[in-house]
This record gives structure tokens, sequence and C-alpha cells, in this order.
């Protein structure tokens, strides 16, 4: 017969294990941790790069290590759509998304359009069906590669640092576009945003980033009235990026997270820097302006240097 002693050992030893085996499952990675190829799409908000550093410097610091791939294009579109007054034709992110698929293999997508999608028009239902269709296609040609796909929803378009400059035009004007935006083109981006969070059940998740920026904005413009984080409404700065870095983080389940500090995100913003312009060289694209970057193999030696250097 087993001793009183000897049950209450086994017992307690089974309790241990047992809270083990729980914080290890607890603990394991899952979707979209998991995946060891995440490539990034998107325009000039994603080509700036300085969310995607953040996220990288996050998933680094707790504990996980998917290669991240910045392929942004600024100027881009889904839509294949282009403002008159645009210095040259709007790349189309369709024109190099095949080949990124192919030669990048990645297990997870995350794509954020729409910013220049409107191309700072009014809202009309042929630029939006535009949208839709373009979304539409990078939806199918993720799925056809294998790959799971992440939207993000664009960004807010902050009219009020344009305010008294001239930049903003009302709704019969005689031309739109990127140096005459349309007054309330955040209105657009409401609708593209609103109907991109209907998509998510066509896609493996779609996060919300324009509620998180407003109430950011919101909040400070409580206490500073000229609070603003972007200079021309578009393109914000690294507090603004910081807030979709955590949007797409908590949206993943990583609410509870140790920070990366300042040393680790100057190396990683480095190193994407290298990698992003040797990955756009390496799938190619058409939009005149971007510096070629180094050839793959270079590329990696340099940025594993950075991770090496002091």
């Amino acid at each position: 017969m087993r001793s009183r002693s000897g049950v209450l050992l086994v017992f307690a030893v089974s309790l241990i294990l047992g809270s083990v085996r729980s914080h290890v499952a607890a603990q394991a990675p899952t979707f979209p941790f998991n995946a060891k190829r995440i490539l990034f799409l998107g325009d000039s908000i994603t080509y700036a790069g300085h969310y995607v550093d953040d996220i990288d410097a996050a998933l680094r610091v707790n504990g996980y290590s998917p290669e991240i791939i910045n392929l942004a294009l600024p100027s881009e579109t889904c839509s294949g759509l282009t403002e008159p007054d645009h210095p040259f034709p709007r790349p189309d992110v369709h024109t190099r998304i095949d080949r990124a698929l192919a030669v990048i293999k990645p297990d997870l997508v995350v794509a954020c359009y729409g910013m220049n999608d409107g191309i700072y028009h009014p809202l009309s239902d042929g630029r939006l069906d535009a949208y839709k269709n373009g979304i539409g296609g990078i939806i199918d040609k993720v799925a056809a590669s294998g790959a799971k796909l992440i939207l993000l929803s664009p960004p807010p378009f902050d009219p009020e640092p344009l305010r008294g400059s001239g930049k903003l035009v009302p709704v019969d004007a005689k031309e739109f576009g990127y140096k005459a935006v349309y007054e309330d083109y955040d209105h657009v981006m409401e609708t593209y945003a609103g109907w991109l969070m209907d998509q998510s059940d066509r896609v493996a998740m779609v996060i919300d980033l324009r509620k998180p920026i407003l109430d950011y904005v919101a909040g400070n413009r409580a206490v500073d009235p000229k609070f603003a984080m972007s200079s021309d409404g578009v393109h914000l700065n690294k507090e603004g990026h910081q807030v979709i870095a955590d949007a797409v983080l908590d949206a993943w389940g990583l609410s509870q997270r140790e920070t990366a500090d300042a040393s680790l995100l100057a190396q990683v913003a480095k190193q994407q820097s290298i990698m992003k312009a040797a990955w756009l060289s390496e799938v190619g694209h058409d939009r005149p302006g971007i510096k070629a970057g180094l050839p793959l193999d270079e590329a990696r030696l340099k940025a594993d240097a950075v991770q090496k250097s002091p």
C-alpha cells in the first residue's frame, strides 16, 4: 500500500508538471508568431518603415524571430489609379505582387493600402470599386500562394496641419491630387476603412488602424489643440508609427509585452533599411527615384554586421 506521504508527493509532482505543461502551452508560438517569414506591402507610410521596425524589435525582445521583410513602395496603390497632376503614374502593387510572393515565399503577408487609392479626390463609386477590386486581387493572389493575409485599414487623413495652407480644396474644385487635397478626404478614408473592416471573413485578420490613431490624436488635442503626428495629413511621424505598431501587436495578442530599448530599435532600423532596399531591387518595381539596393547576399552580410557591432 502506498504511504500517505508518497501519495502527497505524487500529487505535488503532478501539480507541478501540469503547471509546467500549461505554461509551455501558453508560451507556444501561435498565429502570427509561428510565421517564419512575414512580408509587409504598402505605400509610403509602410515604406517609411518605423512601425515595421517597431514590430520587428518587439517580436525579437519577446522571444519571436520571424524574418520580417518590408517591401512597401512610396506612391503605390492597389487600385491602379493616378491623379492627373502626379509626376509619374503611381505604381500598382499588382505589377509586382506575383513576383514578390514567388521570390520571397512568405508565410504571412501584411498589407496596408488606401491612402493613395482615393487619389485625394472626393468619394466616388468608381474609385471605391477600383479599391475594392485591388484589395480583392491581393486577397486572391496571397491565398493562391499559400500564405495567410492580414489587412491593415488605411490610417485617417488629418486635415488640421494643412489648415490655412491653401492645400485643401472644396468639393467643387477643378482639380484634386496630392498637392490639392479634397478638404474632407478623411471621409473617403473612413469609407474605405469601413469597407475593409468588413472583409474579415476573407482573410486571416483585419486590423483597424483608424480608431487607435484618431483616439490618440483626440486625447492629445484635448491638452494641446495644435497637436499633430503629421505635417501633411498623410505621413505619420515616429510617434504615429508607434501607435500603428501598438495596434498591430495588440491585435496579434501581444498586449502584455516587453518593450525594446533604444539600442535594439536603432539596430533593427539599420538592418531593415539595408534589407528593404535589397529586396525591392531583387523583386523589382516601376517607381522612379528609388535607389538600388545591394545584392541580397551582400545585404545580408551587411545587416548581420550591424547586429554584431558593439
